[in-house]
């Protein structure tokens, strides 16, 4: 009897908690519903299913999904990228190493294609792929007189880790192999400033490429990596594996729990990842290169230049280098628009929320001295910019009316929301510029 009542209670306690499981199941599928809805603005079950992995939800700015270095040093531009597939329906790394549908030079191939060369890093790079999927500079640029029934061609001559004066050399590199051009828009100012203070403070000549992109390709010929560089490589490598294999999962989930959950999992493998390349750099940079023993040869200073010196010439560096390229494109009548991007390290009146916060800044980055210094500088060179008759943008303010969070990293690039103020931004820019030659002309 005694034993009945035992089993008795057993069976009510395994009743209950299946009870309890079952609710905790489906209160737990129910804020997934939410929490879905929220993110896609679209319900689970109904979603439209993702074709590709950037449709994920996931922030994989900066992974790189296939290789380890898909930097490889290029005679003329410093480095590429690899060529190679992308992720991205419809592009690639094409045969020049920059992201886009076409190999270049593009040969026009109807009367009515307007060509628009967009120059710079990473930034300019993210505002050509989005440009090319969301089609606003296209839709702003139909308003000017005569560009209505134009076919809008977006070439992305733009790299991560690219900066001044690499824009100047490519532009005039592509022109000379008969690259047509009908508008170039140049977005850059991040990249001088802080990734040329890494140059300085490894005593590498400012208007040299990148050192955060050079020396890892440097080292890795000269067989001079670290332990610990290495190791961080092996964890990158291994962890990209397993994002993959999360990604892959994320695809087939058939329960909105099922996609919260994984969906967490692997954006803490994505923050893992940055986490191990910063650490690469760490080591990297601690790395003395014997220039004697070098195979490549890297112009370097004799000292670390003090600030005030260091980011003065940065900013003659960006602003000299936009002259000539405004001079190179006025000489055949193409509209050469340079615009200073936004950055958080910049203070405007913009006010952030908590979380914004935690995702836009980061307390041990290398970058922010170097733009609550460098922008100043590069705003300083305005006036001679404008005087040398160059549609300059200053974008630095363009997000201070929105309190939605734009930022995707603690470095420089923009979600989707921050892409759409930005594009707005410069499109209409560039029609209230394009507008205002139209009218001096009619004068």
């Amino acid at each position: 009897m005694k034993d009945l009542k035992l089993i008795n209670k057993g069976q009510e306690i395994l009743k209950i908690t299946l009870i309890n499981l079952a609710l905790l199941l489906v209160f737990l599928e129910l804020g997934s519903l939410g929490w879905y809805f929220v993110k896609h603005k679209q319900f689970f079950y109904t979603r439209e299913k993702a074709q590709d992995k950037s449709a994920l939800g996931i922030n994989l700015e900066g992974v790189r999904l296939n290789q380890s270095i898909v930097e490889r040093f290029h005679p003329f531009f410093g480095f590429i990228q690899k060529p190679s597939a992308d992720f991205r329906p419809g592009f690639k790394v094409n045969n020049y190493g920059f992201i886009s549908p076409y190999d270049y030079p593009f040969k026009k191939f109807k009367k009515n294609q307007f060509v628009i060369g967009i120059f710079g890093g990473s930034v300019a790079s993210d505002f050509s792929i989005f440009q090319i999927q969301n089609k606003i500079l296209p839709q702003y640029l139909k308003q000017v007189p005569g560009l209505q029934d134009k076919e809008f061609i977006i070439l992305s001559f733009a790299t991560g880790g690219y900066k001044q004066p690499q824009q100047l050399l490519i532009l005039n590199y592509f022109l000379a192999l008969g690259q047509e051009l009908d508008l170039v828009v140049n977005i850059d100012g991040f990249n001088e400033v802080a990734l040329s203070n890494l140059n300085n403070k490894n005593q590498i000549n400012l208007a040299m490429p990148s050192i955060q992109h050079i020396s890892p390709l440097t080292s890795l010929a000269n067989n001079s990596l670290s332990t610990k560089a290495l190791q961080a490589t092996i964890r990158i490598k291994e962890n990209k594996t397993k994002i993959n294999e999360g990604l892959e999962s994320l695809q087939h989930c058939s329960l909105a729990a099922c996609d919260a959950l994984t969906s967490v999992y692997v954006q803490n493998l994505v923050n893992n990842y940055r986490r191990d390349v910063i650490a690469f750099e760490k080591e990297r940079s601690k790395t003395q290169q014997d220039d004697e023993g070098s195979v490549m040869y890297i112009n370097k200073n004799k000292s670390v230049l003090e600030d005030g010196a260091a980011f003065e010439q940065m900013a003659w560096n960006w602003a000299k280098s936009s002259i000539f390229m405004h001079k190179v494109l006025s000489a055949s009548n193409v509209p050469y628009f340079h615009v200073l991007q936004p950055n958080q390290y910049y203070q405007t009146k913009r006010v952030f929320s908590d979380a914004e916060k935690r995702i836009a800044f980061n307390k041990d980055t290398p970058y922010a001295k170097a733009v609550e210094i460098g922008y100043p500088a590069l705003l300083g060179k305005f006036p001679n910019l404008q005087k040398n008759k160059i549609n300059i943008l200053n974008g630095v303010k363009v997000f201070d009316k929105t309190k939605d969070v734009v930022y995707v990293d603690s470095c420089c690039h923009y979600n989707k929301t921050g892409e759409v103020i930005f594009s707005n931004y410069v499109g209409s820019s560039i029609v209230e510029a394009l507008r205002k030659d139209e009218r001096k002309k009619k004068k």
